[in-house]
This record gives structure tokens, C-alpha cells and sequence, in this order.
């Protein structure tokens, strides 16, 4: 990448990349408290070119640092702009690094999360905190861009507290209703567990590089550091990328830490798009890519990321499957997705990883988006039996459905198809054939609960309520533009990287194979061949195709026969609609005990009795009794002052003469 860019530094550029959005959090967040201090309308124009305008300059500024990409590996990592933290023999700075990874990051953050900019002027228009809704949603751009961008470990985590922290304001924006609060704080709170774990982890590789002996004017948690030094790390790469997984698991919704997700949806639907597709839960996905030189030390960190990442895409899969809240159907398949990723890095597949982020973000924003639709359409209406036969009443909306959910069951020439298929048979090619078979039977629910989705609410009878009916239109165009933007790149977004087996360039692979130059992982699948990698895709596209044409037949036009399977299976059916009744049994193996523990110890014991009983009140009650022990010898008498007086000199001289 070239130094200078318009007369320049390009350092300039990429610290200027994530300020644009934070200058536009602040600016809506002085409009937001002068309205409200004032009481005056909040001015949605401005709020509207503020809150869009920036992130559109950064995606533009994106693209031109993207244009200047030209050295393969390296990229540019800035000097250090400032140190925000010294203190003995350690010192974080604030430095990015510039790559071929981290730009194709910052474009699906800056690309689809503008998109979500822009759809959120039409959704959130009449809402009362317009101006502070946007002020929220900048700062999580901001919060993500400095995650991506940045050039060292501890830089990274305030980008990575930056996103939880504007997740806990966004989930619960509607804090009035309790539920909505309680689910922002849930999020919140998760992820703070896993957090714990990333801490450690950068612990342990800072004290370990600090007993070899290692200096360096960067920081020894710079990623440039850290790779060159990785050999002196062999040691501890299982804990430390353990440890660092431990984070991954709570930001991108993994189990165990996954419970977080689906009650997310308690915020705005273009909350639940931007956290699902461009901004949070990619965060762990882009952690492990980006320290892939620690992982590929331990081997055992690699299994535990792959059957941690298939666990959770089949068992997210399965709840799906009998959802009947839009958001929620959408919210599972998201967890499952993130599972395919961690599936594809565990493998040493991690072009493939963030090849299906980036089309991930494509289909899942416009599915989330799509939903939203729906639910403005509809007047917040979230139960996807009381729709139906949308089709014609919301065309574009339908259309744009359609294409992300073909994108998302993996139907050629569809951009899921490719990121798919790529994962699926790099799983295999490395030997992970259980593995394979497991993430080969989550394409067929995936393909089953999607197209349950897409038949029970566009297709079919109406049964829409009449009050509802009554108003049910399509969106305004600044809801359908996105929508149609996202619809395209969810049929055409894969092309970047069709396989050499299909006559396809494998461009994305390309562009990205000299950051992971992981030697055995290449030579494996040389030696698995294209012919095998095309005998899986037919394989795969005939079982998700015929799968998922099945369940629209029998939902569209034998819906009786779904019912009387839930009846003949009601138990499990019952399982899968409580969610495994997982939250029950976390709330009754760790809310209720540290609930019990923080009434009865903390506050009934410790706060009331010790705190407050023995330590405030007990030393008032002693400092009175003295003052009432001693108010006995005020009595007013001279004698009895005298006989005080000779008393206390009798005993003075005995002590002295003893």
C-alpha cells in the first residue's frame, strides 16, 4: 500500500475511518439531549444525513484504501499514534493495521451497515429517540471499526467492550418495558463471561513474552509481535487460544454462551440486522482469522474451536426448526451459521470462514431486514401464524425474502452456495468427516426451517387480523432500497469466489491465501481434487433443494400433515419449542443460586448485620454508651470531683512506685 494518498499519510486515512462514525454519535448525541432538555422535535432530516452520511463516507474512504491494497500479506501496520496506557515495563498503543483481512472486514461493516443506516431512517421514523437511536447505532460502527482495524490485542478489546456495550443500549433501547431492559442486561452480562476469558488470555501471552525477554517499541501485543514471536508461544498456545476462544464463544453466541442472541431481538429489527450480519457476533470469527499463527500451534485449541462451532450449528438448527417468532427463527439460524464459521476455522479453513462472514452478512441483513419489513407492515405483529399471503401484498419485500433464503439454504448460483459448499468439503478434505456429516445434516434443517419461514408468511392464506389487514402495505423506498441492494448481493456475492472446480477463478481464496499460509491445510485438499469437491456440491445441492421444496409443498398446501407430525412427536416437538429449556436450567443452576447467595449472604448477612448492624450502627451504639458511661461522672458535686481528683493521684504514684 502506498505511504502517501492525496498529498497524505495514509495513517491519516485509517485513524479518520472510524472516527466518521463517531463524529456522527456525537453530533446526534448533542441533538438528541438539546431536544430532549429543550423539548423540541428532533430535526429528522439532519439526524437522518448525520447518522447515514458518515458511514457512507466511510465505506467510501473503505474503498479507497481497498483500491490500494497491493502488497498481499503485510498490508500497513501504523506506528504507534498514541499511548493510552504505561505503566512499568508495559505500554498499548493506539496503532491499526491495514490488510487484505481487515479491509474486507471494514467493508462489510461500513457496506451493509450503511445499508442498515439507511433502512433505519424509514423503520425507526416515528420513533421518539430518532436522534438517539442513531447516536447508538454510529457508535457501534465506530466500536466494530476499531475492533477490526486495530493493530494490537489490547487496542482490539475496546473495540470488542465498544460493540457490547452499544449492544446493551440497542437490545434494551426500549427500556420502558422491563423485558426489553432485562434482555439488554442478559446480553450484557454473557458476555462479560466470556470477556473474562479474552483477559486471561492476553495475560498469558503478555507474561510469557515478557519471561523470554522480548521488547519491542510496539507493544508486546501488537499482532506483528506476536507472529514473529509465535515459536516462543508454542508453549502456552493452548491455553492462551483457549482462553481467547472462551471470548469468541460469548461474542459470537456459541455454546454455552449462545442464550444471549435470540433475546436480542428485544430490540429494533435493524439492531438485530446490524448485530447478527455486519457488527458483533462476526467479531470472534474475525479474532481467530486474525491470530490464526497462535491457533495453528495447537491443534487441540483447532478441535475444540470445530466441535464447539458443529455442536452449535445443528443444535441452533434444530430450535429453529419450530420457532414461531420471525426474529427468533432468524436469531437461531444466525448461531447456527456462526457455527459453520467456527466449524470452517477449527479445520484450518479460514478463507473459507470469512468468505461465508462476508456472504453471511449479504443474506442475513436482508433476511433481518426483510422481517422488519414485515413487522412495520404489519404493526409489530412477530408470530409468523398470524400472517400469511404476503406475497402480493408486499412484492419487493417477498422478492428480496426469497433471494436471501434461497442464499441461505446454499441454492446455486446463490452466494450461500459457494461459502457453503467450500466449508463443507474443505471439512472433509481435512480428514473432519463426523464433522462433515454433522454440518452436511444442518444444511437440510437449514434448508427445512428457511423454507418453512418463507412459505407460512408470504405464502399460502392470509391470516392477517382484519385491524391489521387494513394498513398492511410495502415499505417506503428507504426500507426497499437496502432490501433490493441486499437481495442482489445475496444472489451475486459468492461469484467472487467460484471454486476451479466449477471453471470459477477462486479470487476471494486467492486474495486471501497469502495471510493463511497454512502448508498442510493446501496440501490436503490437492490431494482431495476437484472432482471431489464437485461430487460434494451436487451432493449437497440436491439434499438441501429437495429438502427444502418438500416443506414448502407440504406447508403450502398439506399444512394438516406438519400438524399431525408436531401431535404424533409432541414431546419433542415441546423440547424444541422451549429451547431445550435451557434458560430454565441456567436459571436454576446459576441466576437462582447467586440470587439466593446475594439475598441471604451478601445483603441479609454481610450488608444488614455486618455492614450495617456491627460496623455503622454498632460503632454509634458504642461511641453512645461511653458518652453515657462518662455523663455518670458529671455530677455537678465539688467533693465528689475532689475524691475523683484523689483517687486518680493515688493511683498514679502506686503505677509509678509498682
Amino acid at each position: 500500500m502506498e505511504s502517501l494518498v492525496l498529498g497524505l499519510p495514509l495513517a491519516a486515512f485509517v485513524a479518520l475511518l472510524p472516527l466518521l462514525p463517531l463524529l456522527g454519535a456525537f453530533l446526534n448525541g448533542i441533538v438528541a439531549v438539546l431536544c430532549r432538555s429543550g423539548l423540541r422535535e428532533v430535526p429528522k432530516a439532519l439526524v437522518s444525513l448525520i447518522g447515514v452520511g458518515l458511514p457512507l463516507g466511510a465505506f467510501g474512504l473503505t474503498l479507497l484504501l481497498f483500491s490500494l491494497a497491493k502488497n498481499p500479506a503485510e498490508g500497513i501496520s501504523t506506528a504507534p499514534l498514541w499511548t493510552w496506557i504505561a505503566f512499568d515495563d508495559f505500554a498499548a498503543h493506539v496503532a491499526f493495521k491495514v490488510d487484505r483481512l481487515s479491509l474486507t472486514l471494514s467493508l462489510v461493516v461500513t457496506g451493509v451497515g450503511s445499508l442498515i443506516h439507511l433502512y433505519s431512517v424509514g423503520y425507526m421514523s416515528h420513533d421518539k429517540g430518532f436522534a438517539r437511536y442513531f447516536s447508538y447505532l454510529n457508535l457501534f460502527l465506530f466500536s466494530m471499526l476499531v475492533l477490526v482495524l486495530a493493530g494490537n490485542l489490547p487496542l482490539m478489546f475496546v473495540g470488542w467492550e465498544g460493540v457490547g456495550l452499544c449492544s446493551y443500549l440497542l437490545i434494551g433501547f426500549w427500556f420502558e418495558d422491563p423485558a426489553k431492559a432485562y434482555a439488554g442486561k442478559k446480553a450484557f452480562i454473557v458476555n462479560r463471561i466470556g470477556d473474562l476469558g479474552f483477559l486471561l488470555g492476553m495475560f498469558v501471552l503478555y507474561t510469557v513474552l515478557v519471561k523470554k525477554g522480548v521488547a519491542s517499541p510496539h507493544g508486546l501485543l501488537s499482532f506483528d509481535i506476536l507472529q514473529q514471536y509465535r515459536t516462543e508461544l508454542s508453549g502456552v498456545a493452548t491455553l492462551a487460544c483457549l482462553l481467547l476462544f472462551t471470548g469468541a464463544v460469548g461474542k459470537s453466541a456459541q455454546i454455552p454462551l449462545y442464550v444471549w442472541l435470540p433475546d436480542a431481538m428485544a430490540g429494533p429489527t435493524p439492531v438485530s440486522a446490524l448485530i447478527h450480519a455486519a457488527t458483533m457476533v462476526t467479531a470472534g470469527i474475525y479474532m481467530i482469522a486474525r491470530l490464526h499463527f497462535l491457533y495453528t500451534l495447537s491443534p487441540v485449541a483447532m478441535e475444540v474451536v470445530a466441535v464447539i462451532g458443529a455442536s452449535t450449528a445443528f443444535f441452533a438448527a434444530t430450535i429453529g426448526l419450530v420457532q414461531r417468532d420471525i426474529k427468533k427463527v432468524l436469531a437461531y439460524s444466525t448461531v447456527s451459521q456462526l457455527g459453520y464459521m467456527f466449524l470452517a476455522l477449527g479445520v484450518g479453513a479460514f478463507s473459507a470462514a470469512i468468505f461465508h462472514l462476508v456472504t453471511h452478512a449479504f443474506f442475513k441483513a436482508c433476511l433481518f431486514l426483510g422481517s422488519g419489513s414485515v413487522i412495520h407492515a404489519l404493526s409489530g405483529e412477530q408470530d409468523i401464524w398470524k400472517m400469511g399471503g404476503l406475497r402480493k401484498r408486499m412484492p419487493v419485500t417477498f422478492a428480496t425474502f426469497f433471494m436471501a433464503t434461497l442464499a441461505i439454504v446454499g441454492l446455486f448460483p446463490f452466494a450461500g452456495f459457494f461459502s457453503k459448499d467450500a466449508i463443507l468439503f474443505q471439512t472433509f478434505a481435512t480428514n473432519h468427516k463426523i464433522l462433515w456429516g454433522v454440518g452436511f445434516v444442518t444444511a437440510g434443517l437449514t434448508a427445512f426451517y428457511m423454507s418453512r419461514l418463507l412459505t407460512v408468511v408470504f405464502l399460502g392464506s392470509n391470516r392477517t387480523e382484519k385491524e391489521k389487514l387494513a394498513h398492511l402495505h410495502e415499505s417506503p423506498l428507504s426500507m426497499t432500497i437496502p432490501l433490493i441492494l441486499l437481495g442482489l448481493l445475496s444472489l451475486g456475492g459468492g461469484w467472487m469466489a467460484i471454486p476451479e472446480a466449477l471453471h470459477g477463478g477462486d479470487h476471494f481464496f486467492k486474495w486471501l491465501a497469502p495471510l493463511f499460509p497454512y502448508e498442510h491445510f493446501f496440501d490436503l485438499l490437492e490431494v482431495a481434487g476437484h472432482g471431489l469437491e464437485l461430487l460434494f456440491s451436487v451432493v449437497t445441492l440436491l439434499w438441501v433443494f429437495h429438502l427444502g421444496l418438500i416443506t414448502m409443498i407440504l406447508y403450502a398446501q398439506k399444512p394438516a400433515i406438519m400438524d399431525r407430525l408436531a401431535g404424533r412427536f409432541r414431546r419433542l416437538h415441546k423440547i424444541l419449542e422451549e429451547k431445550y429449556y435451557l434458560d430454565e436450567i441456567y436459571n436454576f443452576l446459576v441466576v437462582r443460586p447467586i440470587e439466593s447467595f446475594s439475598r441471604v449472604v451478601l445483603w441479609r448477612f454481610h450488608d444488614e448485620k455486618v455492614v450495617d448492624g456491627l460496623l455503622v450502627h454498632g460503632s454509634a451504639e458504642t461511641v453512645g454508651l461511653m458518652g453515657r458511661t462518662l455523663n455518670l461522672l458529671q455530677t455537678g458535686v465539688v467533693q465528689n470531683y475532689a475524691l475523683f481528683f484523689i483517687v486518680g493521684v493515688i493511683f498514679l504514684i502506686a503505677c509509678v512506685i509498682l
